[in-house]
């Protein structure tokens, strides 16, 4: 029988979606492996039955003779743990659309799914009656262009690296701060070490010949923390960086190779040495900043010692509970334009190519509408990249973000083969749910990371294991999406984040003699064959299932890779040939790990 509490769509969705001017994607779930096939009843609602509606009534009780559909076959685009995940993909000639569902059991059963009601239409004169009635088929009423969702093209062929200027390189001692410390001290919350964006610059070299195109900053702007989110002033480059001439000659020299550059948008809160907040400070509910704020109570800092203050209920809104980054007020019209105007600046005077945005899901929706409209009006192309852990899908319909950092494919990714925490079949779900939960446009221009400044890095999460550290890459590289390296990945920086520790935030290691070289050719090859295979960014995956419990294997376009995560060397059956996998190895299309990697 099939499971009707299983089923489920929803229109204008991630279910339902323009993939662009001419095309829509429909997905619908069923319980896992209940039917023998799903069929897509589709058309244009406004073809009836000579004496029809024609359009007249396209949702009353008496809104039959609708003979518009077509039967589009679905394909089933994947399995997560309890659901089959079908998908078609249909071009309506006029760019409207009713559609429902028709289902097929395994035991002779069909069903239409409609908007209202689920309907037994075995019977030829109930399913002529049903599939005429198109007050129970879902609307898509129509493709408007303004709508559709349009990625840079550009990010699917990119392969980002995250560098965190203050521990990438020191170019400019001259820079430094007062207080600087050794290149490669232990790093803490509040110490510096002097990397500059003049370093950032003397070492595109190196990240040209790694394969880089993509450099994402962490923020650059005027500062007092050694990572910048708590910033003073918006409109400049932290002088100890290299100011505004550093960054002008870093995007030129980037440019001049081809590779994009990203910068952080901090705009959820501001440091608490902004002349804006310092305002707040001084002249309380009469500054005129005050509104930019979501101040609770004035004054805003207690008249008592700091050590018996309330952080948890506090006399303003925090990132966090972090005290020293006070939350902005985007629905405060000055504060907004304010903010509006850095985004214009950056990209209309520096002519930068992104914008990552941090704590991306706590600002209004609305001053991200707006956000988009300034950036896309200055540089169609710009990339719109949110921060945000958890399903994303309210902010990816045309109207704010292109895209997200992939953070549920990041864990899913750690957990099994860093971790050992899921199995085989757990992962294989989880991989799935990151492809189903956004349309194909999205996907296609996901940035997919291991690893960041905001954890520990993978290494460390392997325990040092660097073959479990190669699988996670190899996996990653060959995933839909733009890849990331965070900065020193390359050649095995570990360190581990969290409770006070900083050891993420390490400073790159430059001398040769202490990276490991070969863990570096093995990402810089497989950078090499990602844009050699661009088929490995379609927004599909195949899965095969074997019976070893420790092997999964998956194709990516005409690509078949097998990855054996475990110990023990194994063999295999595959396409009918014996295969042998080493210890935590893999085989790529007849290549195997030894004779290319």
């Amino acid at each position: 029988m099939i499971t009707k509490s299983a089923l489920a769509h929803l229109a204008k969705s991630a279910d339902s979606y323009a993939y662009d001017n001419e095309t829509l994607h429909i997905r619908f779930r069923t319980a896992k492996d209940e039917l023998e096939k799903v069929v897509l009843w589709i058309g244009d609602p406004y073809h009836w039955a000579e004496g029809g509606l024609d359009g007249g009534n396209l949702g009353g009780s008496d809104a039959h003779g609708w003979i518009g559909g077509n039967e589009i076959s679905m394909i089933l685009e994947g399995q997560s743990e309890y659901h089959d995940h079908w998908f078609a993909e249909f071009k309506p000639p006029k760019r409207r659309s009713r559609y429902g569902f028709i289902l097929y059991g395994k035991e002779n059963e069909k069903l239409l799914f409609g908007e209202k009601r689920c309907v037994d239409i075995k019977d030829p004169k109930t399913a002529e009656s049903e599939l005429s009635n198109l007050s129970n088929f879902f609307c898509f009423p129509y493709i408007n262009p303004k709508d559709v969702l349009k990625t840079p093209g550009w990010v699917k062929e990119t392969i980002w690296y995250q560098i965190f200027p203050e521990r990438f390189f020191n170019g400019r001692p001259d820079l430094s701060p007062k207080n600087v410390q050794p290149w490669g001290s232990k790093p803490t919350v509040d110490n510096f070490m002097g990397g500059d964006l003049w370093g950032v610059i003397k070492k595109l070299d190196y990240l040209q010949n790694l394969g880089i195109n993509g450099l994402y900053f962490c923020p650059i702007f005027t500062a007092n923390a050694n990572h910048k989110y708590d910033t003073v002033d918006y409109f400049n480059v932290d002088p100890h960086f290299g100011g505004n001439e550093a960054f002008h000659a870093l995007v030129k020299e980037a440019h001049r190779r081809g590779m994009k550059v990203m910068l952080d948008a901090v705009f959820n809160h501001i440091g608490d040495r902004s002349p804006l907040w310092l305002d707040v400070v001084k002249n309380g509910e009469n500054s005129r900043y005050a509104d930019w704020f979501w101040i609770n109570s004035f004054p805003v800092y207690p008249d008592r010692p700091k050590s018996e203050w309330d952080f948890w209920n506090f006399n303003y809104e925090t990132f966090g509970n972090v005290i020293e980054m006070p939350k902005l007020n985007t629905e405060n019209e000055e504060c907004r334009q304010y903010l509006l105007e850095v985004a214009r600046y950056w990209v209309e005077e520096f002519d930068i190519d992104g914008w990552r945005l941090d704590v991306a899901n706590e600002v209004d929706h609305e001053f991200w509408r707006d956000f988009r409209r300034v950036v896309k009006g200055i540089k169609p192309d710009c990339y719109i990249l949110g921060e945000i852990w958890h399903e994303g899908m309210a902010w990816l319909r045309g109207d704010q973000y292109d895209s997200l950092m992939n953070y549920p494919l990041t864990q899913a990714i750690t957990d099994y083969f860093a971790l050992d925490d899921y199995d085989k079949e757990t992962f294989m779900s989880a991989v799935t749910r990151s492809y189903l939960m956004y349309p194909k446009n999205v996907n296609e221009a996901m940035f997919n990371l291991l690893e960041s400044h905001d954890t520990t890095r993978l290494l460390s999460l392997c325990n040092g294991d660097k073959r479990k550290a190669r699988l996670a890459y190899l996996f990653m590289f060959t995933q839909v999406g733009s890849p990331c390296i965070y900065y020193g990945g390359e050649i095995g920086m570990d360190g581990r984040r969290g409770m006070g520790k900083e050891n993420n935030r390490k400073c790159m290691i430059w001398d040769e003699n202490e990276q490991d070289l070969n863990f570096k050719s093995f990402i810089h090859k497989l950078i090499f064959m990602r844009k050699s295979h661009p088929e490995w960014n379609v927004p599909e995956i195949h899965w095969y299932h074997l019976e070893h419990p420790n092997v999964i294997a998956y194709s990516r376009g005409n690509t078949d890779i097998l990855i054996n995560n475990s110990e023990q060397v194994v063999t295999v059956e595959f396409k009918g040939n014996e295969l042998q996998l080493s210890e935590y190895g893999f085989y790529i299309s007849g290549i195997k790990d030894n004779d290319m990697f």
